[in-house]
């Protein structure tokens, strides 16, 4: 093992890119499972946002993710993203990644999606660019000397005296207990562990996307802003899987509608009707479910079968369950797909606490704000990692003694029913009772088994019982409209053991008083 690495925690997009322009510095890359496996990215049927062509510049890109950001956008660090588009693909293409060309075969073609002005999508193997991307990264990193590769669950950031993250204690594959737990020191620390869609039941994301790096970064004393802000996409295929299969959106941005069981086209007098950001079209679509309608991706109309060439990953996901989406609509529903909020960074990635950074999903730059715009989150994860490898090599570290490692049980599987009642309380439309008695019941889980995903799940519901207005992708059914006056929600893990504590003693003592 290598002496004072970089230690940089997930595999997909923004761990192996991070990783990788870290090099020549010798870099730990953590991974849960596998390389390739688990990890969001792989799943990513999108593409990246770059302002490629002709008619776009970046700045319409900025303004188009502001405009959707629904008042928390950060415009300087929106700006500086959406400039950093074309570098971006730029440096993927050197990683040996090819882009989809366009129909001359000069140049990247581009697509669109939801709330873009411009054909701005770049795609790779149609809507298989996620699995194309990390896999090409992948690639990267195991030629690169500079990177090794360990397998497994990060448990704890290790502290140094001064109160700087100096290491992680992780569990190898095969560890059964926390005494087989290794500590690792570390110059530094970079999370890159993913969002928190296996908190729900309806979910695109891996199930072991459960929070881990905010339970993280909360217990090292870091800031998490906006978690109340989770997306739900509002196509996922509805066909009983686990995690759920999604309907990319570039099929709605080729001209695919969406109807209920009577045929309505439902979102036909709605601003940009299918195209409308995407927290209009999930609560559209929830709402329908709501009232008892089935909701179908009908596709026949705009691509009829061309919709097997141009989209074979969908079209291959709909033959596996015995739809064919040429010649019937698909069952959709909204399910957790991005999480906007996280921990708090910086410019170049750095959180509250010394010596962690965090990229990608699991950080909260100011781009997305409220609401995601398509297709900006592979783009973040690429840009982020090169401002992150830039301040880090550009530091000075110096060896530090650790604190003895305080080690929390968070191993085990999710607690049952917390991912129905993240779906039932938590979900796509919220309201005060829901969310105060997700908070009682994760608090009273919390007490019994402190587990990543409780942890997670609390400081989500507690951030949004905060939130007493609806904007962007956090909709209250009791305070519908939208405050005057946007604000970030900010939070620590002291906060919101404190906010849950106060709810369940007033359960308690209405237990007594109706005893």
């Amino acid at each position: 093992m290598r002496q004072n690495p970089i230690i940089v925690i997930g595999g997909g997009i923004a761990g192996l890119a991070t990783a990788l322009r870290l090099a020549p510095l010798p870099v730990v890359l953590i991974a849960a499972s596998p390389l390739g496996t688990g990890a969001a990215t792989a799943l990513a049927q999108g593409g990246i946002a770059a302002a490629l062509g002709d008619d776009d510049t970046p700045l319409l890109h900025a303004d188009d993710a502001l405009v959707a950001a629904a008042g928390l956008g950060d415009p300087a660090m929106t700006r500086r993203i959406a400039e950093a588009g074309p570098a971006a693909i730029d440096w993927l293409l050197e990683q040996g990644i090819g882009f989809d060309r366009a129909g001359d075969g000069h140049g990247i073609a581009l697509g669109l999606e939801a709330a873009h002005s411009r054909r701005r999508i770049v795609h790779a193997g149609g809507d298989r660019t996620g699995r194309r991307v990390i896999d090409g990264l992948i690639d990267a990193v195991r030629k690169t000397p500079s990177i090794t590769v360990l397998e497994g669950t990060v448990l704890e950031l290790a502290m140094t005296a001064n109160g700087e993250v100096g290491g992680v204690v992780y569990l190898p594959v095969g560890g059964r207990q926390a005494s087989d737990a290794v500590l690792l020191p570390g110059r530094g620390v970079v999370l890159a562990t993913g969002g928190v869609g296996g908190l729900y039941a309806h979910t695109t994301n891996p199930v072991t996307a459960i929070g881990t790096g905010l339970a993280l970064a909360a217990r090292a004393g870091a800031v998490l802003r906006d978690l109340e802000f989770v997306q739900f996409h509002p196509t996922a295929i509805a066909i009983g899987r686990d995690p759920m299969p999604l309907a990319t959106e570039a099929l709605r941005g080729e001209g695919a509608i969406l109807v209920n069981g009577r045929g309505d086209r439902f979102m036909e007098g709605v601003p940009g009707a299918e195209l409308a950001p995407r927290d209009i079209v999930a609560n559209a679509v929830f709402r329908q479910i709501v009232g008892g309608e089935q909701v179908f991706l009908d596709t026949r109309p705009a691509l009829g079968e061309a919709v097997h060439a141009r989209f074979p990953g969908f079209s291959a996901l709909c033959a596996s369950s015995g739809l064919d989406p040429a010649s019937q609509p698909i069952p959709i529903r909204p399910a957790a797909h991005y999480h906007m909020g996280g921990v708090k960074v910086g410019v170049s990635g750095r959180t509250t606490v010394p010596g962690l950074w965090a990229c990608g999903e699991v950080a909260s730059t100011g781009l997305h704000g409220a609401n995601r715009l398509a297709s900006n989150s592979l783009l973040e994860a690429v840009a982020q990692s090169a401002w992150i490898a830039e301040d880090i090599k550009s530091g000075t570290f110096g060896a530090a003694r650790l604190n003895p490692p305080r080690i929390t049980p968070s191993m085990g599987q999710i607690p049952a029913g917390l991912r129905r009642q993240m779906d039932r309380d938590v979900g796509v439309v919220r309201d005060a009772a829901g969310l105060q008695r997700a908070i009682r019941d994760f608090w009273f889980a919390l007490a019994e088994n402190a587990q990543d995903a409780t942890l997670a799940a609390l400081l989500i519901a507690v951030s949004a019982e905060r939130r007493r207005e609806s904007r962007g992708a956090h909709q209250r059914a009791d305070h519908p409209r939208t405050s005057g006056t946007p604000r970030h929600t900010e939070i620590t893990l002291t906060e919101a053991l404190e906010s849950a504590s106060e709810l369940a003693e007033s359960r308690i003592e209405a237990m007594e008083a109706f005893a």
